[in-house]
Protein backbone atom coordinates (compact mmCIF):
# COMPACT_ATOMS: atom_id res chain seq x y z
CA UNK A 1 0.00 0.00 0.00
CA UNK A 2 2.81 2.41 0.94
CA UNK A 3 4.73 1.62 -2.25
CA UNK A 4 1.66 2.36 -4.36
CA UNK A 5 1.15 5.61 -2.48
CA UNK A 6 4.75 6.68 -3.12
CA UNK A 7 4.36 5.93 -6.81
CA UNK A 8 1.41 8.35 -6.89
CA UNK A 9 3.48 11.21 -5.46
CA UNK A 10 3.85 13.75 -8.27
CA UNK A 11 2.77 17.22 -9.29
CA UNK A 12 -0.61 17.00 -7.58
CA UNK A 13 0.10 14.95 -4.47
CA UNK A 14 3.13 17.09 -3.55
CA UNK A 15 1.15 20.22 -2.53
CA UNK A 16 -1.30 17.97 -0.66
CA UNK A 17 1.30 16.09 1.36
CA UNK A 18 3.42 19.12 2.24
CA UNK A 19 0.86 20.75 4.60
CA UNK A 20 0.13 17.33 6.11
CA UNK A 21 3.78 16.88 7.05
CA UNK A 22 3.94 20.49 8.24
CA UNK A 23 0.97 19.91 10.55
CA UNK A 24 2.45 16.73 12.07
CA UNK A 25 5.97 17.97 12.89
CA UNK A 26 4.88 20.72 15.37
CA UNK A 27 3.06 18.11 17.43
CA UNK A 28 6.43 16.79 18.61
CA UNK A 29 7.73 20.24 19.64
CA UNK A 30 7.02 21.62 23.15
CA UNK A 31 4.55 24.50 23.37
CA UNK A 32 7.23 26.68 24.93
CA UNK A 33 9.16 26.76 21.63
CA UNK A 34 6.50 28.66 19.71
CA UNK A 35 8.89 30.41 17.31
CA UNK A 36 10.19 27.17 15.68
CA UNK A 37 6.59 25.96 15.43
CA UNK A 38 5.56 29.12 13.59
CA UNK A 39 8.56 28.90 11.28
CA UNK A 40 7.79 25.28 10.41
CA UNK A 41 4.18 26.15 9.61
CA UNK A 42 5.18 29.16 7.53
CA UNK A 43 7.85 27.21 5.62
CA UNK A 44 5.45 24.33 4.90
CA UNK A 45 2.81 26.73 3.57
CA UNK A 46 5.34 28.69 1.49
CA UNK A 47 6.74 25.50 -0.06
CA UNK A 48 3.19 24.45 -0.92
CA UNK A 49 2.53 27.85 -2.52
CA UNK A 50 5.75 27.77 -4.56
CA UNK A 51 4.94 24.24 -5.72
CA UNK A 52 1.30 24.92 -6.66
CA UNK A 53 2.02 26.78 -9.96
CA UNK A 54 3.89 23.77 -11.36
CA UNK A 55 0.69 22.19 -12.82
CA UNK A 56 -0.19 25.58 -14.37
CA UNK A 57 3.16 25.67 -16.19
CA UNK A 58 2.71 22.12 -17.49
CA UNK A 59 -1.04 22.49 -18.01
CA UNK A 60 -2.40 21.86 -21.50
CA UNK A 61 -5.20 24.41 -22.09
CA UNK A 62 -6.31 22.76 -25.35
CA UNK A 63 -8.13 19.92 -23.61
CA UNK A 64 -11.05 19.93 -21.18
CA UNK A 65 -10.11 16.58 -19.65
CA UNK A 66 -8.75 16.37 -16.15
CA UNK A 67 -4.97 16.37 -16.21
CA UNK A 68 -2.29 14.93 -13.90
CA UNK A 69 -4.80 12.29 -12.84
CA UNK A 70 -3.67 10.10 -9.93
CA UNK A 71 -5.48 7.36 -8.08
CA UNK A 72 -5.12 5.49 -4.83
CA UNK A 73 -7.30 2.46 -4.04
CA UNK A 74 -9.28 3.39 -0.95
CA UNK A 75 -12.39 1.16 -0.74
CA UNK A 76 -11.89 -1.20 -3.71
CA UNK A 77 -14.82 -3.46 -2.80
CA UNK A 78 -17.16 -0.49 -3.07
CA UNK A 79 -15.35 0.85 -6.15
CA UNK A 80 -14.43 4.03 -4.26
CA UNK A 81 -10.95 5.39 -4.93
CA UNK A 82 -8.89 8.44 -4.07
CA UNK A 83 -8.86 10.16 -7.49
CA UNK A 84 -7.00 13.42 -8.01
CA UNK A 85 -6.99 15.59 -11.11
CA UNK A 86 -7.11 19.18 -12.26
CA UNK A 87 -8.73 21.14 -15.09
CA UNK A 88 -8.95 24.75 -16.17
CA UNK A 89 -11.68 25.54 -13.64
CA UNK A 90 -10.05 24.15 -10.50
CA UNK A 91 -6.46 25.16 -11.37
CA UNK A 92 -6.59 28.71 -10.02
CA UNK A 93 -8.60 27.79 -6.91
CA UNK A 94 -5.69 25.63 -5.78
CA UNK A 95 -3.25 28.51 -6.31
CA UNK A 96 -5.56 30.87 -4.40
CA UNK A 97 -5.71 28.44 -1.47
CA UNK A 98 -1.95 28.08 -1.25
CA UNK A 99 -1.60 31.86 -1.56
CA UNK A 100 -3.86 32.65 1.41
CA UNK A 101 -2.60 30.15 4.00
CA UNK A 102 0.92 31.66 4.47
CA UNK A 103 -0.72 35.07 4.84
CA UNK A 104 -3.10 33.73 7.50
CA UNK A 105 -0.13 32.32 9.41
CA UNK A 106 1.64 35.68 9.21
CA UNK A 107 -1.51 37.51 10.32
CA UNK A 108 -1.68 35.37 13.43
CA UNK A 109 2.08 35.47 14.01
CA UNK A 110 1.95 37.63 17.12
CA UNK A 111 -1.76 37.55 17.93
CA UNK A 112 -2.15 33.78 18.44
CA UNK A 113 -0.13 33.58 21.65
CA UNK A 114 -2.41 30.98 23.22
CA UNK A 115 -2.46 27.53 21.63
CA UNK A 116 -0.03 28.65 18.94
CA UNK A 117 0.91 25.09 18.00
CA UNK A 118 -2.72 24.09 17.59
CA UNK A 119 -3.37 27.15 15.42
CA UNK A 120 -0.55 26.22 13.01
CA UNK A 121 -1.73 22.61 12.87
CA UNK A 122 -5.36 23.62 12.22
CA UNK A 123 -4.29 26.05 9.47
CA UNK A 124 -2.20 23.44 7.62
CA UNK A 125 -4.82 20.70 7.94
CA UNK A 126 -7.37 23.15 6.56
CA UNK A 127 -5.05 23.85 3.62
CA UNK A 128 -4.64 20.15 2.88
CA UNK A 129 -8.40 19.59 2.91
CA UNK A 130 -9.21 22.56 0.67
CA UNK A 131 -6.56 21.67 -1.91
CA UNK A 132 -7.87 18.10 -1.96
CA UNK A 133 -11.45 19.33 -2.51
CA UNK A 134 -10.53 21.29 -5.64
CA UNK A 135 -8.59 18.32 -7.06
CA UNK A 136 -10.93 15.52 -6.04
CA UNK A 137 -12.52 13.39 -8.76
CA UNK A 138 -14.42 11.01 -6.47
CA UNK A 139 -17.96 11.94 -5.47
CA UNK A 140 -17.93 10.46 -1.98
CA UNK A 141 -14.68 12.18 -1.05
CA UNK A 142 -16.01 15.30 -2.77
CA UNK A 143 -18.65 15.21 -0.02
CA UNK A 144 -16.40 14.13 2.86
CA UNK A 145 -13.58 16.64 2.34
CA UNK A 146 -15.67 19.87 2.27
CA UNK A 147 -17.41 18.74 5.44
CA UNK A 148 -14.02 18.03 7.01
CA UNK A 149 -13.01 21.64 6.32
CA UNK A 150 -15.70 22.66 8.82
CA UNK A 151 -13.79 21.10 11.72
CA UNK A 152 -10.63 23.29 11.68
CA UNK A 153 -12.77 26.34 10.85
CA UNK A 154 -15.06 25.54 13.81
CA UNK A 155 -12.02 25.29 16.09
CA UNK A 156 -10.46 28.52 14.82
CA UNK A 157 -13.68 30.50 15.35
CA UNK A 158 -14.49 28.88 18.70
CA UNK A 159 -10.99 29.05 20.23
CA UNK A 160 -9.43 32.20 18.77
CA UNK A 161 -12.59 34.24 18.21
CA UNK A 162 -12.73 37.78 19.49
CA UNK A 163 -15.94 37.99 21.54
CA UNK A 164 -18.12 36.14 24.01
CA UNK A 165 -20.50 34.93 21.29
CA UNK A 166 -17.75 33.09 19.41
CA UNK A 167 -19.00 29.67 20.57
CA UNK A 168 -22.51 30.40 19.30
CA UNK A 169 -21.13 31.66 15.98
CA UNK A 170 -18.93 28.57 15.62
CA UNK A 171 -21.86 26.22 16.22
CA UNK A 172 -24.09 28.23 13.88
CA UNK A 173 -21.46 28.04 11.13
CA UNK A 174 -20.93 24.32 11.68
CA UNK A 175 -24.57 23.24 11.92
CA UNK A 176 -25.86 25.37 9.03
CA UNK A 177 -23.30 24.02 6.57
CA UNK A 178 -23.34 20.46 7.88
CA UNK A 179 -27.11 19.96 7.91
CA UNK A 180 -27.45 21.29 4.38
CA UNK A 181 -24.95 18.71 3.17
CA UNK A 182 -26.94 15.71 4.40
CA UNK A 183 -29.03 15.88 1.22
CA UNK A 184 -25.85 15.82 -0.84
CA UNK A 185 -24.91 12.50 0.76
CA UNK A 186 -28.28 11.04 -0.24
CA UNK A 187 -27.72 12.20 -3.82
CA UNK A 188 -24.30 10.53 -3.95
CA UNK A 189 -25.74 7.26 -2.66
CA UNK A 190 -28.38 7.32 -5.41
CA UNK A 191 -25.70 7.96 -8.03
CA UNK A 192 -23.65 5.07 -6.62
CA UNK A 193 -26.65 2.74 -6.88
CA UNK A 194 -27.20 3.69 -10.54
CA UNK A 195 -23.61 3.82 -11.78
CA UNK A 196 -21.90 1.36 -9.42
CA UNK A 197 -19.08 3.83 -8.76
CA UNK A 198 -18.40 7.25 -7.29
CA UNK A 199 -15.92 8.19 -10.01
CA UNK A 200 -16.88 11.73 -11.08
CA UNK A 201 -15.64 11.25 -14.64
CA UNK A 202 -17.89 8.21 -15.10
CA UNK A 203 -20.85 9.94 -13.48
CA UNK A 204 -20.52 12.88 -15.89
CA UNK A 205 -21.10 10.52 -18.82
CA UNK A 206 -24.11 8.83 -17.20
CA UNK A 207 -27.61 9.68 -18.42
CA UNK A 208 -30.07 10.34 -15.61
CA UNK A 209 -33.83 10.52 -16.13
CA UNK A 210 -35.35 13.97 -15.95
CA UNK A 211 -37.21 13.20 -12.72
CA UNK A 212 -34.07 11.82 -11.08
CA UNK A 213 -32.05 14.77 -12.33
CA UNK A 214 -34.43 17.19 -10.64
CA UNK A 215 -34.30 15.27 -7.35
CA UNK A 216 -30.50 15.01 -7.40
CA UNK A 217 -30.15 18.66 -8.38
CA UNK A 218 -32.35 19.80 -5.47
CA UNK A 219 -30.36 17.63 -3.06
CA UNK A 220 -27.04 19.08 -4.23
CA UNK A 221 -28.49 22.60 -4.27
CA UNK A 222 -29.42 22.30 -0.59
CA UNK A 223 -25.77 21.61 0.18
CA UNK A 224 -24.06 24.16 -2.04
CA UNK A 225 -26.51 27.04 -1.47
CA UNK A 226 -25.64 27.14 2.24
CA UNK A 227 -21.93 27.28 1.50
CA UNK A 228 -22.18 30.12 -1.09
CA UNK A 229 -24.25 31.39 0.89
CA UNK A 230 -27.51 32.25 -0.82
CA UNK A 231 -30.37 34.10 0.81
CA UNK A 232 -32.12 33.10 3.11
CA UNK A 233 -29.50 30.59 4.38
CA UNK A 234 -26.82 33.28 4.72
CA UNK A 235 -27.32 34.22 8.38
CA UNK A 236 -24.34 32.18 9.58
CA UNK A 237 -21.79 34.14 7.53
CA UNK A 238 -22.00 37.62 9.14
CA UNK A 239 -21.98 36.06 12.60
CA UNK A 240 -18.99 33.86 11.78
CA UNK A 241 -17.05 36.80 10.36
CA UNK A 242 -17.77 39.05 13.33
CA UNK A 243 -16.61 36.47 15.88
CA UNK A 244 -13.70 34.97 13.91
CA UNK A 245 -10.15 36.27 14.34
CA UNK A 246 -8.75 38.33 11.48
CA UNK A 247 -6.94 35.32 9.97
CA UNK A 248 -10.15 33.30 10.22
CA UNK A 249 -12.13 35.98 8.37
CA UNK A 250 -9.46 36.15 5.65
CA UNK A 251 -9.58 32.44 4.91
CA UNK A 252 -13.37 32.21 5.37
CA UNK A 253 -13.91 34.90 2.74
CA UNK A 254 -11.15 33.53 0.54
CA UNK A 255 -11.86 29.81 0.20
CA UNK A 256 -14.78 28.07 2.02
CA UNK A 257 -17.40 30.18 0.23
CA UNK A 258 -15.95 28.93 -3.07
CA UNK A 259 -16.65 25.34 -2.09
CA UNK A 260 -20.32 25.97 -2.84
CA UNK A 261 -19.83 27.68 -6.19
CA UNK A 262 -17.16 25.17 -7.19
CA UNK A 263 -19.61 22.39 -6.30
CA UNK A 264 -22.18 23.86 -8.68
CA UNK A 265 -19.61 23.99 -11.49
CA UNK A 266 -18.16 20.56 -10.78
CA UNK A 267 -21.29 18.63 -9.83
CA UNK A 268 -24.75 20.15 -10.33
CA UNK A 269 -24.42 21.97 -13.68
CA UNK A 270 -22.55 19.37 -15.78
CA UNK A 271 -24.17 16.29 -14.26
CA UNK A 272 -27.80 17.48 -14.34
CA UNK A 273 -28.08 19.83 -17.36
CA UNK A 274 -31.83 19.47 -17.89
CA UNK A 275 -32.58 20.14 -14.24
CA UNK A 276 -30.19 23.11 -14.35
CA UNK A 277 -32.08 24.68 -17.24
CA UNK A 278 -35.41 24.12 -15.51
CA UNK A 279 -34.15 25.63 -12.27
CA UNK A 280 -32.62 28.77 -13.74
CA UNK A 281 -35.59 30.99 -12.70
CA UNK A 282 -35.42 29.40 -9.25
CA UNK A 283 -31.78 30.53 -8.99
CA UNK A 284 -32.22 33.92 -10.62
CA UNK A 285 -35.02 35.07 -8.31
CA UNK A 286 -33.36 34.61 -4.89
CA UNK A 287 -29.97 35.69 -6.26
CA UNK A 288 -31.32 38.97 -7.64
CA UNK A 289 -33.26 39.60 -4.44
CA UNK A 290 -30.16 38.78 -2.39
CA UNK A 291 -28.01 41.28 -4.28
CA UNK A 292 -30.45 44.13 -3.62
CA UNK A 293 -31.38 43.05 -0.10
CA UNK A 294 -27.83 42.52 1.18
CA UNK A 295 -26.62 45.72 -0.48
CA UNK A 296 -29.31 47.70 1.34
CA UNK A 297 -28.65 45.78 4.56
CA UNK A 298 -24.94 46.58 4.31
CA UNK A 299 -25.61 50.31 4.45
CA UNK A 300 -27.49 49.82 7.77
CA UNK A 301 -24.75 47.93 9.61
CA UNK A 302 -22.66 49.48 12.38
CA UNK A 303 -19.94 46.82 12.63
CA UNK A 304 -17.10 47.01 10.09
CA UNK A 305 -16.87 43.24 9.73
CA UNK A 306 -20.60 42.83 9.19
CA UNK A 307 -20.48 45.43 6.43
CA UNK A 308 -17.84 43.43 4.56
CA UNK A 309 -19.66 40.15 5.28
CA UNK A 310 -22.96 41.32 3.78
CA UNK A 311 -21.03 42.75 0.84
CA UNK A 312 -19.55 39.27 0.32
CA UNK A 313 -23.03 37.76 0.18
CA UNK A 314 -24.01 40.23 -2.56
CA UNK A 315 -20.90 39.46 -4.63
CA UNK A 316 -21.31 35.69 -4.31
CA UNK A 317 -24.97 35.84 -5.36
CA UNK A 318 -23.89 37.77 -8.44
CA UNK A 319 -21.58 34.82 -9.14
CA UNK A 320 -24.51 32.39 -8.94
CA UNK A 321 -26.38 34.44 -11.55
CA UNK A 322 -23.38 34.08 -13.85
CA UNK A 323 -23.01 30.34 -13.26
CA UNK A 324 -26.63 29.65 -14.12
CA UNK A 325 -26.65 31.85 -17.22
CA UNK A 326 -26.33 29.04 -19.76
CA UNK A 327 -23.64 30.62 -21.95
CA UNK A 328 -19.89 31.02 -22.03
CA UNK A 329 -20.02 34.66 -20.95
CA UNK A 330 -21.97 33.88 -17.80
CA UNK A 331 -20.22 30.69 -16.70
CA UNK A 332 -16.76 31.84 -17.76
CA UNK A 333 -17.33 35.27 -16.24
CA UNK A 334 -18.33 33.77 -12.88
CA UNK A 335 -14.89 32.27 -12.19
CA UNK A 336 -12.68 35.43 -12.05
CA UNK A 337 -15.01 37.08 -9.47
CA UNK A 338 -14.61 34.01 -7.27
CA UNK A 339 -10.84 34.42 -7.43
CA UNK A 340 -11.14 38.17 -6.92
CA UNK A 341 -13.39 37.54 -3.94
CA UNK A 342 -10.50 35.68 -2.36
CA UNK A 343 -8.39 38.85 -2.58
CA UNK A 344 -10.62 41.91 -2.10
CA UNK A 345 -12.73 41.06 1.00
CA UNK A 346 -9.64 39.43 2.52
CA UNK A 347 -7.73 42.72 2.15
CA UNK A 348 -10.65 44.64 3.66
CA UNK A 349 -10.80 42.25 6.62
CA UNK A 350 -7.09 42.79 7.12
CA UNK A 351 -7.70 46.56 7.21
CA UNK A 352 -10.36 46.04 9.87
CA UNK A 353 -7.97 43.77 11.76
CA UNK A 354 -5.32 46.51 11.83
CA UNK A 355 -7.86 48.95 13.29
CA UNK A 356 -9.15 46.45 15.83
CA UNK A 357 -5.64 45.55 17.03
CA UNK A 358 -5.04 49.20 17.84
CA UNK A 359 -8.40 50.44 19.08
CA UNK A 360 -10.28 47.28 20.16
CA UNK A 361 -13.50 48.30 18.44
CA UNK A 362 -15.12 47.71 15.07
CA UNK A 363 -18.04 50.12 15.45
CA UNK A 364 -18.19 52.61 12.60
CA UNK A 365 -19.26 55.54 14.75
CA UNK A 366 -15.94 55.59 16.61
CA UNK A 367 -13.87 56.17 13.47
CA UNK A 368 -13.18 59.22 11.32
CA UNK A 369 -10.32 61.27 9.93
CA UNK A 370 -7.88 58.36 9.73
CA UNK A 371 -6.30 59.83 6.60
CA UNK A 372 -4.40 62.32 8.76
CA UNK A 373 -3.15 59.79 11.33
CA UNK A 374 -2.89 56.53 9.34
CA UNK A 375 -2.15 57.57 5.73
CA UNK A 376 -0.69 54.23 4.64
CA UNK A 377 -3.72 52.28 5.85
CA UNK A 378 -6.01 54.88 4.23
CA UNK A 379 -4.27 54.35 0.88
CA UNK A 380 -4.50 50.58 1.15
CA UNK A 381 -8.17 50.83 2.14
CA UNK A 382 -8.88 53.10 -0.82
CA UNK A 383 -7.33 50.60 -3.26
CA UNK A 384 -9.35 47.76 -1.73
CA UNK A 385 -12.53 49.87 -1.82
CA UNK A 386 -12.06 50.57 -5.54
CA UNK A 387 -11.74 46.82 -6.14
CA UNK A 388 -14.79 46.09 -3.98
CA UNK A 389 -16.92 48.43 -6.09
CA UNK A 390 -15.68 46.70 -9.29
CA UNK A 391 -13.83 49.67 -10.74
CA UNK A 392 -12.27 49.12 -14.20
CA UNK A 393 -8.68 47.98 -13.92
CA UNK A 394 -9.35 45.87 -10.82
CA UNK A 395 -9.87 42.14 -10.46
CA UNK A 396 -13.61 42.40 -9.73
CA UNK A 397 -14.45 44.22 -12.95
CA UNK A 398 -13.12 41.56 -15.36
CA UNK A 399 -15.69 39.03 -14.15
CA UNK A 400 -18.71 41.06 -13.19
CA UNK A 401 -18.98 42.72 -16.61
CA UNK A 402 -19.14 39.36 -18.51
CA UNK A 403 -21.65 38.11 -15.94
CA UNK A 404 -23.91 41.06 -16.77
CA UNK A 405 -23.56 40.33 -20.49
CA UNK A 406 -24.34 36.64 -20.02
CA UNK A 407 -27.30 37.31 -17.74
CA UNK A 408 -28.72 39.91 -20.14
CA UNK A 409 -28.79 37.31 -22.92
CA UNK A 410 -30.90 35.10 -20.70
CA UNK A 411 -33.04 37.56 -18.73
CA UNK A 412 -32.75 41.32 -19.11
CA UNK A 413 -34.64 42.02 -15.86
CA UNK A 414 -32.23 39.94 -13.77
CA UNK A 415 -29.28 41.61 -15.49
CA UNK A 416 -30.75 45.02 -14.67
CA UNK A 417 -31.19 44.09 -11.01
CA UNK A 418 -27.64 42.76 -10.90
CA UNK A 419 -26.36 46.02 -12.38
CA UNK A 420 -28.39 47.94 -9.80
CA UNK A 421 -26.68 45.86 -7.12
CA UNK A 422 -23.29 46.91 -8.50
CA UNK A 423 -24.35 50.56 -8.23
CA UNK A 424 -25.49 50.03 -4.64
CA UNK A 425 -22.18 48.27 -3.97
CA UNK A 426 -20.28 51.32 -5.14
CA UNK A 427 -22.51 53.51 -2.97
CA UNK A 428 -21.99 51.65 0.31
CA UNK A 429 -18.26 51.13 -0.41
CA UNK A 430 -17.70 54.87 -0.85
CA UNK A 431 -19.94 55.64 2.13
CA UNK A 432 -17.90 53.36 4.39
CA UNK A 433 -14.56 54.70 3.20
CA UNK A 434 -15.71 58.30 3.59
CA UNK A 435 -17.09 57.62 7.08
CA UNK A 436 -13.93 55.96 8.39
CA UNK A 437 -11.11 57.76 6.57
CA UNK A 438 -12.44 61.26 5.90
CA UNK A 439 -14.02 63.77 8.24
CA UNK A 440 -12.82 64.79 11.68
CA UNK A 441 -10.91 62.76 14.21
CA UNK A 442 -12.82 61.56 17.26
CA UNK A 443 -10.29 61.87 20.11
CA UNK A 444 -12.95 61.12 22.70
CA UNK A 445 -12.96 57.49 21.50
CA UNK A 446 -9.57 56.90 19.85
CA UNK A 447 -6.37 58.09 21.46
CA UNK A 448 -3.33 56.26 20.06
CA UNK A 449 -2.69 56.02 16.33
CA UNK A 450 -0.02 54.07 14.47
CA UNK A 451 0.19 53.17 10.80
CA UNK A 452 0.70 49.52 9.75
CA UNK A 453 4.21 48.31 10.55
CA UNK A 454 6.54 46.63 8.06
CA UNK A 455 5.13 43.14 8.63
CA UNK A 456 1.57 44.34 8.14
CA UNK A 457 2.41 46.29 4.97
CA UNK A 458 4.22 43.26 3.54
CA UNK A 459 1.02 41.25 4.06
CA UNK A 460 -1.08 43.81 2.16
CA UNK A 461 1.25 44.05 -0.85
CA UNK A 462 0.47 40.60 -2.37
CA UNK A 463 -3.25 41.38 -2.27
CA UNK A 464 -2.84 44.73 -4.01
CA UNK A 465 -0.51 43.26 -6.62
CA UNK A 466 -2.96 40.42 -7.28
CA UNK A 467 -5.93 42.77 -7.65
CA UNK A 468 -4.09 44.99 -10.15
CA UNK A 469 -2.54 42.05 -11.98
CA UNK A 470 -5.91 40.41 -12.54
CA UNK A 471 -7.53 43.69 -13.56
CA UNK A 472 -4.85 44.95 -15.96
CA UNK A 473 -3.73 41.69 -17.55
CA UNK A 474 -6.50 39.08 -17.13
CA UNK A 475 -5.66 37.11 -20.30
CA UNK A 476 -4.06 34.22 -18.40
CA UNK A 477 -7.41 33.21 -16.89
CA UNK A 478 -9.53 32.76 -20.04
CA UNK A 479 -6.54 31.15 -21.77
CA UNK A 480 -6.49 28.36 -19.18
CA UNK A 481 -10.23 28.14 -18.51
CA UNK A 482 -11.83 28.61 -21.92
CA UNK A 483 -11.71 24.97 -23.06
CA UNK A 484 -13.08 23.66 -19.76
CA UNK A 485 -15.85 26.26 -19.72
CA UNK A 486 -16.75 25.60 -23.36
CA UNK A 487 -16.93 21.88 -22.65
CA UNK A 488 -19.20 22.57 -19.68
CA UNK A 489 -21.57 24.61 -21.86
CA UNK A 490 -21.57 22.05 -24.67
CA UNK A 491 -21.92 19.10 -22.32
CA UNK A 492 -25.01 20.69 -20.84
CA UNK A 493 -26.36 21.54 -24.30
CA UNK A 494 -26.68 25.17 -23.17
CA UNK A 495 -25.44 26.73 -26.41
Amino acid sequence: MLEHFCECYSDLSGPILCPVLGSIIPLFIPNSRIRPIRLIGLCASLITFLYSPVPRIQFDPSTAKSQFVESLRWLPYENINFYLGIDGISLFFVILTTFLIPICILVGWSGMRSYGKEYITASLIREFLMIAVFRMLDLLLFYVLPESVLIPMFIIIGVWGSRQRKIKAAYQFFLYTLLGSVFMLLAILLILLQTGTTDLQISLTTEFSERRQIFLWIASFASFAVKVPMVPVHIWLPEAHVEAPTAGSVILAGIPLKLGTHGFLRFSIPMFPEATLCSTPFIYTPSAIAIIYTSLTTSRQIDLKKIIAYSSVAHMNLVTIGMFSPNIQGIGGSIPPMLSHGLVPSALFLCVGVLYDRHKTRLVRYYGGLVSTMPNLSTISFSSTLANMSSPGTSSFIGEFPISVGAFQRNSLVATLAALGMILGAAYSLWLYNRVVSGNLKPDFLHKFSDPNGREVSIFIPFLVGVVRMGVHPKVFPDRMHTSVSNLVQHGKFH
